[in-house]
This record gives C-alpha cells, sequence and structure tokens, in this order.
C-alpha cells in the first residue's frame, strides 16, 4: 500500500508555548512590550523557569507554521499537511506530537537526541500577547533532513509550500533552497513575515527570499516594518501591499499575491496582475467578551487561508476560512481549535 501524499509541506521552528494570564509585572520584569514577538535575550534567560515555578501555566503547542499547519489540517481532509522542524528528544517533543495527532497533522521532526526543544514565553495582557522564543533544538535544523528517504518524496509530492519568517533567523540558506525548488518546478511558495522583527534585522534574508514567494502573508505592522526598512516613505497598507507584490518574481507564470491583515479591520489582498486594485474583505468583529486570547490568531488566519487555498477556493473564499478560523482560535486559549469538527469552508 503506498503512502499519503500530503498537497501542503509546512516548515518552521517547532515550539511549545508557555503561557500565563495577567502578565503586567513580568512585561516590567523582563523589559517586554505587551504586543511583540522576539527572540530570547541574556536578560530573559530566567522567564522559562520563572514562569513555571512562579506562575499558572498553561502549555499549548506553538511555533508560528505549526499552529498554520494544525489550522490548515483542521480544515482539510485526513493526509493533507505535513509539517516538518527539529525537536528534542524530549516531553516537549511529545507535547507537540500529541497536539499534531488531535488536529490531524503529520509531523516529521528532525531529532535532536540530547537537546531540548524550543519553547515560548507567552504574556497575555488584556487582548494583547508578548512571545518570547527560545528555540534550542529549532535552530539546529539541516538541510540533509529534506533530502533523506523519510522526507524527500514529501517534499516531492507537495503542491504547496508555507514558511514561517521565524526560520530565516537560522535557516535563510535551507529556505531559500526549498523555495527555489518549488518556483522552479511551478509549485506555491508561501511565506509568512511573522513578526515585525524580521524584515527590520533580516530584511537580508528576507528580500533573497522573496523571489521565489508566490503569496506572502503579513499583519498590519510587519507590512510596515518591512516599509520601514526598504525605505518606502507611507504606512498606507494597500501602498504596501502593492508594493510588496510587485517586487521582482522569479517565475513569472503567476502573479504574486500579498495579503495583509489587520486585527478586527478589514484584510487587504493585493494580486501582483492587478496591483492597483485592492480587494478588502471585511472581518466580523467579536465583541471584547467573546475574546479569551489572541495568541495564535495570525496563525490560524493561515492556516484557515491554507486550507481553502489546497482545496481551490477562490481567493476571497480563502480569506474567509482564514477570518473563521482566526476568529475561532480567539475564543480559546492558545492556537486551539473547536472539537467536533466545524466545517469552516
Amino acid at each position: 500500500m503506498s503512502s499519503p501524499t500530503y498537497p501542503l509541506f509546512c516548515m518552521g521552528n517547532p515550539l511549545l508555548d508557555i503561557q500565563v494570564f495577567n502578565g503586567e509585572e513580568l512585561l516590567k520584569k523582563y523589559d517586554l512590550k505587551a504586543n511583540d514577538a522576539i527572540l530570547a535575550e541574556e536578560k530573559h534567560a530566567s522567564l522559562y523557569d520563572d514562569l513555571v515555578k512562579n506562575h499558572q501555566v498553561t502549555y499549548v503547542a506553538g511555533g508560528a507554521a505549526q499552529n498554520a499547519a494544525r489550522g490548515a489540517a483542521y480544515v482539510l481532509p485526513p493526509n493533507s499537511v505535513v509539517y516538518t522542524g527539529c525537536v528534542g528528544d524530549d516531553d516537549l517533543a511529545e507535547q507537540l506530537r500529541a497536539a499534531n495527532r488531535r488536529e490531524g497533522l503529520t509531523d516529521a521532526y528532525l531529532v535532536r537526541k540530547g537537546d531540548k526543544t524550543g519553547a515560548c514565553g507567552v504574556i497575555i495582557t488584556g487582548h494583547n500577547r508578548s512571545l518570547v522564543t527560545t528555540l534550542r533544538a529549532a535552530e539546529k535544523f539541516e538541510s540533509s533532513h529534506l533530502s533523506s528517504p523519510e522526507v524527500a518524496p514529501l517534499v516531492e509530492a507537495a503542491k504547496v509550500f508555507y514558511l514561517e519568517g521565524y526560520f530565516l533567523t537560522h535557516g535563510s540558506e535551507i529556505a531559500l533552497e526549498l523555495s527555489k525548488k518549488a518556483s522552479e518546478a511551478s509549485k506555491i511558495f508561501v511565506l509568512n513575515l511573522s513578526a515585525p522583527f524580521i524584515p527590520q534585522f533580516f530584511g537580508v534574508q528576507l528580500q533573497q527570499i522573496i523571489p521565489y514567494c508566490d503569496i506572502i502573508i503579513c499583519n498590519e505592522s510587519e507590512a510596515e516594518s518591512w516599509a520601514s526598512a526598504t525605505g518606502l516613505p507611507h504606512k498606507d497598507l494597500d501602498a504596501i501591499a502593492k508594493a510588496l507584490a510587485t517586487q521582482p518574481k522569479a517565475n513569472p507564470a503567476r502573479p504574486r499575491v500579498v495579503i495583509i491583515t489587520h486585527g478586527p479591520k478589514a484584510t487587504t489582498v493585493v494580486s501582483s496582475d492587478d496591483a492597483e486594485n485592492a480587494l478588502v474583505v471585511p472581518v466580523l468583529a467579536l465583541s471584547d467578551a467573546e475574546i479569551v486570547d489572541t495568541n495564535g490568531a495570525g496563525d490560524a488566519f493561515a492556516g484557515g487561508f491554507l486550507g481553502a487555498y489546497v482545496a481551490g477556493k477562490a481567493l476571497s473564499e480563502c480569506v474567509d476560512a482564514g477570518h473563521k478560523l482566526g476568529s475561532m482560535c480567539v475564543q480559546q486559549i492558545g492556537p486551539q481549535y473547536k472539537w467536533p469538527k466545524v466545517n469552516i469552508l
């Protein structure tokens, strides 16, 4: 019997989220912003033990691309989505595997013996979340894993690839290799900018991979960061989306689509073949009382979008599916989805 082929292949940094609510004092203690995503510095080294020892924590499977992959797997039929990244041989990795199984996501991890699985401190204050990531094993991913007997057939069979911007902090050459391969084979390569610091501090790596991207997803602060890093003089989201969509493209056979989400405000979509006319897709806003936790909302949007895209839906329907899954996510703790399954397509 042949192995299943997965149309969607996702890659990123697998992390276990260690989440706390009412973290105002933690923000002050560790010099953190209320709505931000950063890599841990030396001053944050004690944060993870502090969270576990001194606060009521919730463990949630995390990692941006892994969250999106679970969202897409929730939307699609079984054996549709596979995800790879690097983990340690520890209990944190087992918790991630269990979460993936619940959503129907197949993982193809590279396991580093003796290393710890990456973690993300998630500090919730009101409707804001501050993410502080220690990559650990996640930054030790090797390109040889993609050409291994177990993973190479998955790469070959995939029709759509999805990469989180965070991966560019350590694996830009691997990402570039995969994006070039996808472009040359006329497959779809999707990139999420993931955080404002990616365009700000990893702009060289980002600009190298953009020519091979067919779809780019970001939120308004990430879009503004890219605009600032590339010298664009404005913060108008339509204009930023147009500038990003019309960047040089290696495979001109299909247009590049740029999607900029804006929380409860409308999502902006621009295609390079009609860059003057932005598609604006409204969001059905939730009340404050309905919002439990915004951690993972952007990843859930990406997961819903990817699921609908792989299912062959129109672009506006894909954005709607992203909105629905994002809405479902923020009404629960962490990037999780409702059971029994809700059909959002």
